[in-house]
């Protein structure tokens, strides 16, 4: 089932996960046992995350060498295993950055054989490395032109002219959205207009990246509406686990700690931030809820713990 459609048919409040595939050469056992965690809570759909081949350097006898490898594959095979197992549906995340359109439409037809009808369509992380694109291939810039193609299928048009029997796709298609604006962008109502673009040219829903202050997500509500957006918009969250997180999280996601939280998990003891980052998640859940969002996307990565300590803690 489309996402928007369990939106359609939803009559309360709809809870969506996030995870993350396994290294290269790592073990699944661990990933199934959050997806069975998670599982207990009827999530709709659960996101997958996917990884393009980036920069690693290796220490060799003789130094080290710079090498390109994709950390974390399995996406594909991820998404089979949560949509026949658990009958979840899932959404893979389809990259710009890494991917030709031809690989991309490649994948984009696996999809379509195992029955999977939504997607995330991002531009994608810098990896650090470029990949050259051949033999007249090409590449999507950014994710506007990676909607395009995704609704360019979805009409029956592939990128071989000739493909005149090909079958139309029928994507569900999910973008991102950033409540702080995305830190290329010049200011937060030109970084919306952008996402509007895309939704203009065949997104169905937007999920925001995580933030920790709802006043935020209500501005980037308010201001997406001014500007025409109508697709929902899922609110992202995150549950801050570690003292780490407090320099992690703001460096790779450019994202705001509130100082509140961020001095409570600074004073406290190791062993007590998980708790203090699910009572502060527990607080911008019952807000969210209280002010309408119609759904709640949280980002687990590979660490179920923290969402099951919330889960008992909210009323839905």
């Amino acid at each position: 089932m489309k996402v928007i459609e369990h939106f359609e048919k939803a009559n309360k409040p709809l809870i969506s996960f996030e995870i993350i595939p396994p290294k290269r050469g790592g073990d699944m056992s661990s990933l199934l046992s959050i997806i069975d965690d998670l599982a207990q809570f009827n999530p709709p759909f659960i996101d997958i995350t996917s990884h393009a081949a980036e920069v690693i350097y290796e220490e060799t006898p003789t130094g080290f060498q710079k090498k390109i490898k994709r950390k974390r594959p399995g996406t594909l095979g991820i998404c089979a295993l949560i949509q026949n197992k658990y009958n979840i549906d899932a959404v893979p995340h389809i990259l710009c950055r890494g991917f030709t359109r031809e690989e991309t439409e490649d994948l984009l037809i696996e999809l379509q054989y195992l029955g999977i009808d939504n997607v995330l369509a991002i531009r994608g992380d810098d990896s650090g490395y470029e990949k050259p694109i051949l033999y007249g291939r090409s590449a999507n810039p950014y994710a506007l032109e990676l909607v395009q193609q995704i609704t360019d299928m979805n009409r029956g048009k592939y990128l071989e002219d000739n493909l005149l029997d090909a079958e139309p796709s029928n994507f569900c298609i999910g973008v991102a959205g950033y409540p702080e604006k995305h830190f290329e962008s010049p200011n937060l109502r030109m970084d919306i207009q952008c996402m509007k673009a895309k939704a203009d040219a065949g997104a169905d829903y937007v999920v925001t990246q995580m933030f920790f202050d709802n006043s935020a997500y209500f501005k980037f509500l308010e201001v997406s509406r001014e500007e025409g957006l109508k697709v929902p918009i899922i609110p992202g969250l995150k549950i801050l686990t570690t003292k780490g997180n407090l320099s992690a999280v703001p460096r790779k996601f450019y994202v705001n700690i509130p100082e509140e939280l961020a001095k409570e998990v600074a004073a406290a003891k190791p062993e007590h931030v998980m708790e203090i980052g699910v009572n502060w998640a527990a607080k911008q859940v019952e807000e969210l809820l209280n002010k309408g969002a119609p759904s709640l996307h949280f980002y687990i990565m590979q660490n179920s713990k923290p969402i099951m300590m919330l889960m008992k803690k909210i009323k839905l």
